[in-house]
């Protein structure tokens, strides 16, 4: 066998003599596995050589010429060194003419019954080239479960640091979120709906198990959340969404996924679109949140706040070298945005409405009714009651900058109320007399003051020290007043306290 004379002429750089010698050997033995090899060598040869855009054509033609040969599985050595110079063509051809990706399209179709080697660094190197000039087009899924995406490496779901020391996503997350994108919704040039819902389907608890699994990954949770809207209907859709969207509430683009599922209802997509410009997220990434945002002050005629978001949005996309939408720049031509006044920021306005965001993130949990018993409004604290069953404090600032003893709040707890400090989800102060009255009365007669204290009784009824010196009452002056239900954590019973005086 002339194995090693076609090894010496490669070397030696003659690959004219080294092909005509493998070629004669193949002819003289078509089915000899050993002259399959010793001739795809010097194939490879020659594609190092044209692995360059203006080389296509004999590129392609080469590999071609391997495609022929039909090399059997477990030629690992060969196809991990192929790898390479298929991916360097295509990042050639799209650096060169990213526009002409029908080259990338047909370097695929004559590499897919190619025997490439999996969990290697040349098969993650193909990846990237085809991922890089494929992603946006109707090949990408195709390709993508050709290579399979269960082949990258753990290296591969690392960030990359670039040359420069910048750091970018890695190239397991830009695969998964580029197959999720793929699988979304969207309409042909002529109208019609393109969705392979058992596709999708099939895709989620795939793409699921990767959030789970690496909850540093930013942008799949939202394509997540983004099938699961495509897939779900109005009846369910948030019992999906909502357990991802709580562990996800301070990323400004669950809030623009929540406002889709409540597509229907515009105080919902207002209040949500709100709670998102809350979220502390780059600018650059919120311009196209701000511009629907403007979109709907506009239909309000909130022209003040309207002309603020747009502002912003300009100075963001102008500072990052961003095309300034057709839509905001006739906006700025209108008489309505030449006369209106920018405002500093819309906080305010976001603010007004995040009781109501918050309320449909939480919207699973059920709502209770306590009342106010006690407040500490130095510590921000209250103490509270639901029922003789159920009482507590809890910690009042994130809703409320004052709260006052008999006021009914209308809350969602989180896990529930328990003994000790209260966390809270949701609240709002509300008026509901019937409830009230479980924990008033109206009361009158004789105070007591024991001699020497600083507090006092109304009959069983308990006054405390800040009413006496409050209302001034003496031992035996004749009082009216309003009680509220209290716990007494010394004698572990339920009382009542005075809240209210009226001298008599």
């Amino acid at each position: 066998m002339p194995a090693k004379e076609i090894k010496e002429l490669r070397q030696a750089g003659n690959l004219e003599a080294a092909l005509m010698l493998a070629k004669s050997e193949l002819q003289s033995e078509p089915e000899n596995l050993w002259a399959k090899r010793n001739i795809c060598w010097v194939y490879y040869d020659y594609i190092k050589e044209h692995s360059a855009y203006e080389k296509y054509d004999l590129f392609v033609s080469w590999l071609e010429e391997i495609r022929n040969l039909e090399l059997p599985e477990g030629e690992k050595l060969f196809f991990d060194q192929l790898a390479w110079q298929v991916g360097k063509m295509v990042f050639s051809i799209f650096k060169t003419a990213p526009q002409d990706i029908g080259k990338i399209v047909v370097v695929f179709r004559v590499v897919q019954s190619f025997n490439f080697s999996k969990f290697s660094a040349g098969y993650t190197f193909l990846y990237k080239a085809f991922h890089k000039g494929l992603k946006d087009t109707d090949v990408f899924l195709e390709f993508a479960d050709w290579w399979d995406l269960k082949s990258f490496l753990p290296e591969d779901f690392q960030k990359e640091k670039l040359p420069n020391g910048k750091e970018i996503m890695s190239i397991a997350e830009q695969a998964y979120i580029s197959y999720a994108k793929n699988l979304l919704p969207k309409y042909s040039n002529n109208g019609e709906l393109i969705f392979n819902k058992q596709k999708a389907e099939e895709f989620l608890p795939i793409l699921s198990k990767i959030v789970e699994d690496y909850p540093h990954f930013q942008y799949p949770a939202y394509f997540n959340a983004k099938l699961l809207l495509a897939l779900g209907n109005k009846d369910n859709v948030l019992e999906s969404l909502l357990p991802f969207a709580k562990k996800k509430r301070n990323d400004f683009w669950v809030w623009e996924i929540l406002a889709e599922a409540f597509s229907d209802d515009s105080e919902k997509i207002f209040a949500c679109y709100c709670k998102a410009l809350t979220c502390k997220s780059p600018e650059e990434m919120l311009v196209g949140l701000r511009q629907k945002m403007a979109r709907i002050l506009i239909s309000r005629q909130m022209f003040n706040e309207a002309k603020t978001e747009i502002e912003i949005l300009v100075q963001v996309r102008l500072n990052h070298e961003f095309k300034i939408p057709s839509e905001v720049s006739i906006w700025q031509a209108t008489d309505w945005y030449k006369s209106a006044i920018k405002f500093k920021s819309n906080s305010e306005l976001y603010n007004s409405n995040l009781f109501i965001a918050d309320s449909l993130l939480f919207s699973d949990t059920k709502e209770e009714l306590i009342i106010v018993e006690f407040v500490n409004s130095d510590k921000k604290i209250i103490n509270f009651i639901n029922s003789e069953m159920k009482y507590g404090f809890l910690k009042y600032v994130r809703f409320f900058s004052k709260l006052e003893i008999g006021d009914v709040l209308n809350v969602r707890f989180q896990g529930g109320i328990k003994e000790g400090l209260n966390m809270l989800q949701t609240a709002t102060k509300v008026t509901d007399e019937e409830f009230k009255k479980q924990f008033f009365k109206k009361m009158e007669g004789v105070a007591v003051v024991p001699f020497g204290k600083k507090f006092g009784f109304l009959e069983d009824v308990y006054i405390h020290p800040s009413i006496i010196a409050k209302y001034n009452i003496t031992d035996g002056v004749h009082i009216s007043g309003e009680v509220i239900k209290t716990f007494n954590q010394e004698k572990m019973k339920w009382g009542w306290k005075l809240i209210s005086v009226n001298i008599i």
